[in-house]
């Protein structure tokens, strides 16, 4: 009954359009109330405080405000115009070249921010205009950018892997090492894919640049490009955990914005820490509804009925595990956020993985690798929200221009799930 409760209360709630940490919290709460029925409110309700304090207060999670902050900083410090910059005098005079620019500098920048739609919104501002003067349509420009934007889940440094290792209790350095290969490739399909959109198209090039306008725009933007080095060679050289390597990452992009080149002042700085807060409680609502949810679930047995339904339905094959893994959130990804996901499907999922002899952190390289396409599906793609607003289309218009950036991805997927090696070759 608690289980019946738990996901009606849960589904009509993300009808009605409620926030998704409010789905989750309130569902569950309404099934603690069944599960206590006769019991004083006090004692039935005495469990929850405990767990929304124990689920927020990991000292693994501390990376995600960290991370979030140096995001806000290396956004506002004028990192990404200087990252564009090289990339155009590099690879702007080849024909599809703007293309190349806006993934390269997605990967570069998602390599900084560690989110989707952080990413989206730096590079947007610059590339989406600069993608439709090259000749691309609109709606596959804010698409593309809105694909793009999905890598900054997957490449390292990445609060989704955070979120994962923290569930799963799966090594956040082994995490960070086995999205590095994956985000490359989801670069390269989107790559090929502009590559094949532009030959329909009149494409313009920019006037090749010397080896003196290159020099200078690379001295130019060696700070930026130091961020990634100085937060993956510190985690991966053992210097630090990667929860220190966010606050690193915060000291470093303060340095670079207020010394370097000088982006950034005080009143910069306020902004970016309300941003940052808001977005981190906003996280952390979410953690604490998510963990009440997962509570329920195994105190009502529903994890386990799934466990042995899946083991039943799979009948031992990895093949097919990952056929109702993809399926599953691929679906999911369309109306949750990853944060969310994460806590309902890993506690599900994460058992029977292990019994199929499947490593965790593969498996949560294919998961995030699903909720990264999730980020520009709709109906509820945060990315492809925040590349309408730049590109100023409607999400009807965006969501035929998405088609082939999607159709690259599940490729690129398929070759993740099936081929362990990609993910697990430097693990």
């Amino acid at each position: 009954m608690a289980g019946v409760i738990l996901l009606g209360v849960f589904v009509v709630l993300l009808i009605c359009g409620a926030p998704i940490a409010v789905c989750l919290g309130m569902s569950s709460v309404a099934a603690m109330l069944v599960q206590g029925a006769g019991k004083p409110i006090v004692a039935v309700m005495s469990v929850l405080p405990r767990i929304c304090s124990a689920s927020s207060s990991k000292f693994v999670l501390l990376a995600i405000p960290f991370f979030i902050i140096s995001g806000n900083v290396m956004e506002k410090a004028g990192i990404s115009g200087r990252l564009i910059n090289l990339a155009e005098k590099c690879l702007g005079h080849i024909k599809g070249g703007m293309a190349m620019v806006c993934i390269v500098v997605s990967c570069f920048f998602a390599a900084i921010s560690g989110s989707g739609p952080a990413t989206v919104a730096a590079l947007g501002l610059i590339m989406i205009p600069a993608l439709v003067k090259a000749g691309y349509p609109a709606a596959f420009s804010c698409a593309l950018m809105a694909a793009g934007g999905a890598i900054g889940v997957v490449i390292p440094p990445s609060i989704t892997f955070v979120v994962y290792g923290s569930i799963a209790d799966a090594s956040i350095t082994s995490l960070f090492k086995a999205g590095m290969v994956p985000g490359l490739l989801m670069g390269v399909g989107l790559i090929i894919t502009a590559l094949v959109i532009g030959r329909k198209c009149d494409l313009k090039v920019l006037p090749k640049a010397s080896g003196a306008e290159r020099l200078a725009a690379f001295k130019d933007a060696v700070p930026g490009l130091l961020m990634p080095v100085i937060i993956l060679g510190g985690i991966y050289g053992g210097i630090f955990t990667p929860t220190e390597a966010a606050a690193v990452s915060v000291f470093y992009g303060l340095f670079v914005g207020f010394v370097i080149y000088k982006d950034l002042n005080l009143n910069k700085l306020s902004d970016i820490m309300v941003d940052s807060c808001s977005t981190t409680a906003t996280v952390m609502f979410i953690t604490m509804g998510a963990s009440l949810f997962a509570y329920v679930l195994t105190r009502a047995r529903l994890d386990e009925a799934i466990e042995n339904v899946m083991l039943n339905v799979t009948g031992g094959s990895v093949v097919i595990f990952f056929i109702i893994v993809n399926i599953v959130l691929l679906i999911a990804g369309c109306f949750l956020d990853s944060t969310s996901a994460l806590y309902i499907f890993t506690p599900l999922f994460a058992p029977v993985a292990l019994q199929l002899g499947i490593d965790p952190i593969h498996l949560g390289v294919v998961m995030i690798v699903n909720l990264a396409i999730g980020l520009f599906t709709p109906p509820v793609g945060v990315n492809l929200y925040v590349a309408c607003g730049i590109g100023k289309i409607s999400l009807e218009d965006i969501s035929k221009g998405i088609i082939p950036c999607l159709v690259a991805m599940l490729i690129i997927l398929l070759l993740i799930t099936y081929i362990p090696a990609i993910s697990l070759m430097f693990v």
